[in-house]
């Protein structure tokens, strides 16, 4: 039977009576006033007017309306129904501002206009009702009627225009990163952290008109941008401003001017996390604090980067010996977290014993908006107040003006494919309000898989900040529980991540100049890109301007409907090259590879090869991988990392230009401008590496003077300085690296007789592609097929090998004569994997070389290829069969016995309607195995129903699928049900799957036994 653990919201909801926060300061009724009703009251006409420098007052009877201009662009709208205004949010959201603007107005005889130099309100008389122009007369918005109010909320509605696109609110779980046009989202904190959620809530949303607005407040509210346009607060006051700017970043930079820019993390902030409680923990026995240590050496033990480490996650847990686990932490390259459960009364001895993580919780929340942020915001102050660190704190459910003190995530989930799907749009959604760190927990802190775990991480490592959590499922979700391959894999990741801090530490600083975030929705860097804001573009987001990340989001080794808008896109792995806009409808996938694109131009500034940050030396090395195509540059943003001190002006930045043709062949330089600026630990000079992305090998290369050509990559490994031309890396890949250089001066390497990214004729390379489902049994002799398609001219001496595992053999296969232009030739190369080669998706690469167009040169592809144990023979029981994978509700499947709680071999004996088995399978719904044949069975037999531990309730409904093909479907059973009996012919599948399915929406008791279960096979 389930039984739920998570309790952590409605647990504290009931200790905290949070029925508060859903009116919060803002919108409680003070004792005495009116009793609210429902009839609702607009603004009538104007009846008088004051003019006070740039503030204006507009009184409409008892009603009065106040317009203040913060800026040229940034202007604030108040009205109060019964002529007081108040403003429960004080100074804790709005900064002070700067001198405010010189103003005008003008009495136009049906309106007032009050004017900047940049915009003109217009105040229109009878009734009151306000109109934006800008000061060329172009509308930007205008109300189609006057504010109104009943006694529990006011309303503002304004006319949409007809291609009117709208976003922000928020974090909104799910959504977000496309238009919320026809779209109804709810403004206010509700402890839902699922899809459909809106944990961390801003009230602030933009239009593609040109304009944004932030209501003041600290009331929820409700936004619907149907037509016309209705945005309501729960209160009787009407407090908003306005932005009106050249695009989103620019609205993006005003409201942010208004209610502070992000902070700049610490970089072992952005850095992944780890968190679980220690001291003690219902959930893994008896532990101690220092006990954090242990697992801080998995990560040291398997190479793997990890910056900071919560050792108190968990309701009740507390901590001992700090000092000395911070110390410990700190020889370990990671830093000490403390989640605030009890408040942060003693943060400062923490702070000083090494805490430099706070992480705020639910109970932190309490009653309202105000007290999420001022706990944001202490706790913050409170880790600089007592040490030279940076304020570093996560909250799950906060407000406007919070991306100046913390980390946003999107609180607790369950890890699964859905889990990753809805995601993908709500972090990037959240960069539309200024939210600059926004996550969630990797495979969330419920349930999860390998699988989900190594599919959630891969994508996640190009978010600013993100963290695992463990203690609440199953097993530990450490990036090393579930071992091979996962655990490489995730290293991969997890290190790649490492080698970009630079890239992402860069646009982390941007961050507190512009308010705009690292990760983006295509609409933000593509506004006049029509799908953008569709749900083409949903679920893929940048990361920066440079990276287009779509996550696999099913069980699958295949990505469907990639958009790719305008420019040139280059696949991260193969080098093939992509001209937007266009949609990719099949892109190859397997399990260690996340479908990742770079934009043509991109110059991206890298560390390579390290575990921690801390592992940077004065001699290491700086890395910039770059796509040549036309000029572009990137400026890479340095300081300590660690201290405040940049805020005080000790930071470097260092520009990088390069320079190439738009097209085809021509020479390329990059040029290195000199570090401008100083900090603690600046490299006063360093050794560089450079990958250039060419797809044509240059005849020299120089820096200053010719630089020596290597043969090798062991060649150039153990080579000082020089080159290599890497024909078969990722399409053509020039790799240069210098001795060390100074930091203070300007230098240039230049590629003579080479190309822009993708060769000296792009369309001429050929692509590689392979069918999906492919197999090979271990030891066995097989083939893989891979098919080569010629580009814009024919192919001539292709040949296509596998690059495989340790111990697998492989055949280079030769294709004969040409290869016509446009034409697609299907290749059988021949493979033997190892006989002791893992039953399991393994990864292989198809490198495939040619001549054309006069030019030698790659083109390569990853594929997944399944490794199948032996087809089961004569009558088999499916519990003593090798199962390709495993999912179930909740645990592992059971061997033999009914379904555990937790761990493996936890259950009881099968017994349905009274008898019992010795042989079968166990599961809780939903359920999903499956099982290799390999086309040599002829049937398959059980008894299936709800275990009789349960007593008579739980309803299920068990079904076999081969091959994909539904073959038989049960009806709904209940645990009062009788024993079904399954027959099913399986004649020529290869793979079949046995599943159960909750039928009631409830999975309390869904105890499916696959009893007797057996195949019978030749």
């Amino acid at each position: 039977m389930q039984t739920s653990t998570r309790m952590r919201a409605a647990a504290v909801a009931a200790l905290l009576g949070l029925v508060a926060v859903l009116t919060g300061p803002g919108g409680a009724r003070a004792d005495g006033a009116p009793p609210e009703t429902t009839e609702s009251t607009t603004v009538g006409d104007v009846t008088g007017f004051r003019a006070d420098g740039a503030v204006y007052r507009l009184s409409a009877g008892p009603a009065e309306a106040r317009v203040s201009f913060v800026s040229a662009e940034t202007f604030r709208i108040e009205l109060a129904p019964d002529g007081e205004f108040t403003d429960p949010t004080g100074d804790d959201i709005v900064l002070p501002q700067g001198k405010e603007p010189r103003t005008r107005w003008k009495d136009r005889g049906d309106r007032y206009e009050l004017s900047t130099s940049e915009v003109t309100l217009r105040a229109y008389k009878k009734p009151l009702r306000f109109a934006l122009h800008r000061a060329d007369g172009s509308r930007i918005w205008s109300e189609a009627k006057g504010l109104s109010w009943t006694g529990e909320k006011t309303v503002q509605t304004l006319a949409r225009g007809a291609g009117e696109q709208f976003y922000g609110a928020g974090m909104q779980n799910g959504r977000g990163n496309t238009s919320h046009r026809d779209k109804t989202v709810e403004v206010a904190v509700d402890y839902n952290w699922d899809d459909g959620g809106h944990p961390n809530s801003v009230p602030f949303y933009l239009s593609s008109a040109g304009y944004g607005v932030f209501r003041n407040t600290y009331a929820p509210g409700t936004y619907a941008f149907t037509d016309p346009v209705t945005t309501s607060a729960k209160e009787q006051r009407f407090d908003a401003y306005y932005f009106a700017g050249d695009g989103a970043k620019d609205v993006i930079g005003q409201y942010t001017d208004l209610t502070g820019k992000p902070f700049l993390p610490p970089i072992y902030g952005m850095e992944t996390g780890d968190a679980d409680c220690y001291l003690h923990n219902a959930n893994r026995g008896e532990r101690r604090t220092l006990d954090a240590l242990k697992v801080a050496d998995g990560y040291v033990e398997n190479d793997m980067p990890n910056g900071w480490m919560l050792v108190n996650d968990g309701y009740g847990c507390g901590y001992e010996d700090l000092e000395e686990t911070a110390q410990g932490l700190k020889e370990r390259k990671m830093e000490l977290g403390l989640w605030t459960e009890d408040g942060i009364e003693n943060l400062g001895a923490q702070v000083r014993a090494g805490q430099r993580v706070a992480k705020l919780d639910v109970a932190w929340v309490g009653p309202g908006y105000k007290f999420a942020l001022d706990a944001c915001k202490d706790a913050y102050q409170g880790i600089e107040d007592h040490s030279d660190a940076r304020g570093f704190t996560w909250a799950p459910e906060s407000w406007a003006g919070a991306q100046r003190c913390g980390v946003q995530w999107s609180g607790d989930q369950a890890g699964s494919w859905e889990y990753i799907r809805w995601q993908i749009p709500t972090y990037a959604g959240a960069t539309m309000s200024g939210l600059a760190y926004t996550t969630g927990d990797i495979d969330g802190i419920f349930g999860g898989s390998a699988k989900t775990y190594t599919r959630d991480l891969q994508w996640k490592m190009f978010l600013g900040t993100t963290m695992t959590m463990d203690g609440w499922a199953p097993m530990d979700k450490q990036p090393f529980r579930h071992g091979e391959p996962y655990t490489s894999i995730n290293r991969d990741y997890l290190k790649l991540k490492e080698s970009l801090l630079p890239y992402q530490y860069s646009y982390a600083h941007e961050a507190t100049k512009t308010g705009v975030g690292l990760v983006r929705p295509l609409v933000l860097e593509y506004p006049d890109d029509p799908k953008a804001s569709t749900e083409a573009a949903k679920y893929e987001f940048l990361s920066g301007e440079h990276f287009l990340v779509a996550p696999v989001y099913q069980d699958t080794t295949e990505r469907k409907g990639i958009y790719l808008p305008k420019g040139t896109w280059i696949d991260y792995w193969s080098g093939r090259t992509y001209e937007g806009p266009t949609t990719i409808d099949t892109y190859g996938a397997p399990l260690d590879t996340l479908p990742l694109f770079v934009k043509a131009g991109a110059a991206i500034p890298m560390w390579p090869g390290i575990r921690s940050y801390r592992d940077r030396t004065a001699d290491s090395p700086l890395a910039w991988d770059v796509y040549p195509q036309g000029n572009s540059s990137f400026t890479l943003y340095e300081d300590d990392g660690v201290t405040r001190q940049h805020r005080d002006g000790k930071y470097a930045t260092q520009r990088a230009d390069v320079r190439a043709p738009v097209r085809g062949e021509g020479h390329v330089s990059v040029t290195i401008n000199k570090s401008r600026g100083s900090f603690t630990g600046k490299q006063a000079a360093r050794p560089y590496e450079f990958t250039v992305h060419t797809g044509s090998e240059p005849r020299a290369v120089k820096l200053g003077r010719a630089l020596p050509e290597l043969g090798s990559r062991s060649a150039y490994d153990k080579a000082r300085q020089g080159w290599w031309y890497d024909r078969d890396d990722r399409g053509g890949v020039v790799h240069v690296k210098t001795a060390p250089l100074s930091t203070a001066k300007k230098f240039t390497v230049k590629l003579l007789g080479t190309s822009a990214v993708g060769g000296r004729q792009a369309a001429a390379a050929a692509v590689l592609a392979a069918p999906t489902g492919q197999e090979a049994g271990a030891g066995t002799p097989g083939e893989v097929l891979v098919d080569v398609t010629a580009g814009s001219a024919d192919l001539t001496g292709t040949s296509v090998t596998l690059q495989v595992p340790e111990g697998w053999r492989t055949v280079t296969a030769k294709v004969p004569g040409r290869i016509p232009a446009g034409a697609t030739r299907r290749v059988a190369v021949e493979v033997t994997p190892a006989k002791d080669a893992e039953v399991r998706e393994t990864r292989l690469t198809a490198l495939a070389r040619y001549r054309v167009a006069g030019e030698a040169r790659s083109s390569q592809q990853r594929l997944a290829v399944s490794v199948t144990p032996p087809p089961p023979t004569g009558e088999a029981w499916a519990s003593d069969l090798f199962w390709l994978s495993e999912t179930n509700g909740y645990g592992p499947a059971e061997r033999d016995r009914s379904n555990g709680e937790s761990g493996a071999e936890d259950g009881n004996t099968l017994t349905l309607a009274g008898t019992t088995y010795e042989k079968g399978i166990g599961t809780h719904a939903d359920s999903d195995i499956a099982i290799h044949l390999g086309g040599r069975c002829t049937a398959f037999t059980a008894d299936v129903g709800i275990d009789d531990e349960i007593d008579g309730y739980g309803e299920v409904a068990f079904s076999v699928e081969g091959d994909g093909k539904v073959l038989w479907t049960s009806p709904k059973l209940t645990g009062a049900s009788a024993t079904v009996p399954v027959d099913v012919r399986l004649d020529g599948v290869r793979q079949v799957r046995l599943k159960v399915t909750d039928t009631n929406g409830s999975k309390t008791g869904d105890h499916g036994d696959w009893a007797a279960a057996k195949f019978r096979c030749a």
